[in-house]
């Protein structure tokens, strides 16, 4: 059964350096969604968090020799799937960014650890727990 996937956006950055991971990146940018999109986005505010899901565009074709990776901050050899690699059997990541101001189709983000021209899979919110269903 084949999964496509549309973008629904870009990622711009200037940075000339991108960290590894969203959990130790200040780096700024901007999510350019397509228009089609604009009404979905009306709800997101500066100071929200937004879970980004993007496709890692240049990441090479995976194969049976990337199950078990170094990442550049491990001293040993892991399993692709307790790592953040983006060399994986599907090339999709997520970032959780800050929203800094928006501007109709544009979010400008802190937290970016993606490449200028990322193509953007989905935007989601950051949610951090559940109440219950008195409100808790």
């Amino acid at each position: 059964m084949p999964v496509v996937l549309e973008p629904i956006g870009v990622v711009r950055t200037e940075a000339a350096e991108i960290p590894h991971h969203w959990s130790v990146s200040d780096v700024e940018g901007t999510l350019v969604i397509d228009e089609a999109y604009r009404e979905g986005l009306k709800d997101i505010r500066p100071g929200d968090r937004i879970v980004v899901i993007f496709h890692f565009h240049r990441s090479p074709p995976f194969s049976s020799e990337y199950l078990v990776q170094k990442p550049p901050h491990r001293e040993k050899r892991m399993g692709v799937f307790s790592i953040c690699s983006p060399r994986r059997p599907n090339p999709i990541g997520l970032s959780v960014l800050e929203v800094l101001e928006t501007d109709g189709t544009r979010i400008r983000v802190k937290g970016v650890d993606m490449l200028d021209g990322t193509p953007i899979l989905d935007i989601k919110p950051f949610v951090t727990g559940r109440k219950t269903p008195s409100g808790d």
